[in-house]
């Protein structure tokens, strides 16, 4: 057998292991199904009402935890527009172009009609090599994925996906109803599991699962509430996981908050101005992952830098460039105080010269 077969096997069987933490989350759903509903509800209760009202509640916990999780693992991740690919002929002329001014030029091209405003720690233009393309702001390149997600948070093994723009409301609600699901349990379970101590219920094998029931929805419960608290933090400051760790880099230097619009903003990037539907899992985030409002809303793709020790000094002076837009399905994000102007600068315009560091290629992986 070739090395290509041999290693084409061997990515099938990553792809089988890469599902393992599903299979055991899973596992441990469909065991707590039948602990609660059938060894607790059915045999261990015996009040007629308490039974009826905790089979709806925790049915109503179940069908919104595994729909969240399913939305969470089956929704493709986005990736970027054709847009930001360099065409075939840019391709082309890289591999013929030595590293230098040459490429500069081809990156400046590509660049220059694109709403970027983030850039690597050397001031380039973020560049992916092994997709070919010009990384919009918030997407990184995913290693396990092989692909430049939009607004990629994290990949996360327990559900075998990337997690970013298109499922990161889905991930953030199965986070919410798995709590909920654990607290519920462990809730209801407490004065069955407090009996099985004092030796109050019946030498069965309910008993069993009683217990072991309470001590993994408290378990989950710990850890549930720490990371859904957390990406409850990331949310009201707009921040990604990969952001929160190393904040991005605008033209005028690192901003952590430089995506930060306000809490109740914030909230709507992810949940959408809907609110009917912020508590279901279905798509309602704003924009469209390549490009996102944000707090700098005078930044320009090729406005030239200005260095940091002029910021005062210049901060009241009109830009060189006309300010950009945003897109109309995140111009709304924005107060009204907040103006865009516009002046006319075709004349500096030719000063930007291929010195600019900001438009050094670096490439990211």
């Amino acid at each position: 057998m070739g090395p290509g077969p041999r290693g084409g096997a061997r990515r099938r069987c990553k792809r089988l292991l890469y599902w393992v933490p599903v299979l055991f989350i899973s596992a441990i759903l469909c065991w707590s199904y039948y602990a609660y509903v059938a060894q607790l509800c059915l045999l261990s209760m015996g009040n007629i009402g308490e039974k009826v009202v905790c089979l709806i509640a925790y049915h109503l916990f179940f069908m919104l935890f595994v729909w969240s999780y399913w939305k969470t693992i089956f929704t493709l991740p986005m990736n970027p527009s054709k847009e930001f690919h360099l065409s075939y002929a840019d391709k082309e002329l890289l591999k013929r172009e030595p590293r230098g001014e040459a490429q500069q030029e081809i990156f400046r091209r590509a660049a220059k009609d694109l709403p970027i405003y983030t850039r690597t720690m050397s001031g380039a233009i973020r560049y992916c090599d092994g997709c070919q393309l010009v990384k919009p702001d918030r997407c990184h390149h995913c290693s396990v994925c092989d692909k430049c997600i939009l607004k990629m948070d994290h990949h996360c093994p327990w559900v075998n996906n990337c997690v970013g723009f298109s499922n990161y409301k889905f991930f953030l609600l199965f986070l919410a109803y798995s709590l909920l699901y654990c607290l519920f349990i462990a809730a209801t379970d407490l004065q069955y599991f407090i009996k099985f101590w004092t030796n109050g219920l019946p030498d069965t094998q309910a008993k069993f699962h009683i217990m072991f029931l309470f001590f993994a929805a408290a378990m989950f419960s710990i850890s549930l509430s720490s990371l859904f608290g957390y990406h409850c933090w990331l949310v009201s400051k707009n921040k990604s996981t990969l952001e929160a760790f190393r904040a991005p880099i605008f033209r005028h230097g690192t901003d952590k908050n430089g995506f930060s619009l306000g809490f109740s903003k914030n909230l709507r990037q992810v949940f959408g101005d809907e609110k009917k539907y912020w508590l279901l899992p279905v798509f309602t985030s704003l924009g469209d992952g390549c490009s996102f409002p944000t707090c700098l809303v005078n930044q320009d793709p090729e406005q030239v830098s200005t260095p940091v020790g002029l910021n005062s000094t210049t901060k009241n002076e009109s830009h060189l460039f006309p300010a950009k837009t945003l897109r109309d399905s995140q111009s709304h994000l924005l107060t009204d105080s907040q103006s865009w102007t516009e002046s006319s600068a075709n004349s500096e315009k030719g000063k930007v010269g291929m010195t600019n560091p900001a438009l050094t290629m670096e490439n990211e992986t």
